[in-house]
C-alpha cells in the first residue's frame, strides 16, 4: 500500500514537471511574438501559472471547473418533453436578453 502511494506521488510530480515545462515552452514560443510587451518566462513562473489556473478554473481532473458531467447526467435523465420545454425556455430567455 505504501509503495502504491509513493508511486502515485512520484507520477504526479513527474506529470507536474512535464506540464510545467510544456507551459514554459509554449509561453515562450507564442506570447512574446503575439504581444510586444510580454517577456519569456522561466520554469518556476510556468508552474505558478499552472497553480493559478487550478485556483481560477479548477482544472486537472478531467472535468474542469464547471462540472459539465453533472449537467450531462441531468440532461440524460430528462424525458423528451422536459428537454423540449428546456429548449423552449432557453430560447425565450436568449431572445429577451437580446432586446
Amino acid at each position: 500500500m505504501k509503495t502504491r502511494f509513493l508511486w502515485k506521488l512520484l507520477m504526479m510530480l513527474a506529470f507536474a514537471a512535464v506540464l510545467g515545462a510544456a507551459v514554459m515552452v509554449l509561453w515562450n514560443l507564442v506570447m512574446p511574438g503575439l504581444f510586444a510587451g510580454s517577456r519569456p518566462i522561466d520554469y518556476w513562473h510556468a508552474l505558478g501559472l499552472l497553480v493559478l489556473s487550478r485556483i481560477l478554473f479548477g482544472g486537472f481532473r478531467g472535468h474542469g471547473g464547471w462540472h459539465g458531467r453533472r449537467r450531462w447526467q441531468k440532461w440524460q435523465a430528462m424525458t423528451a418533453e422536459e428537454r423540449e420545454q428546456f429548449r423552449k425556455d432557453r430560447s425565450e430567455f436568449c431572445r429577451k436578453s437580446e432586446e
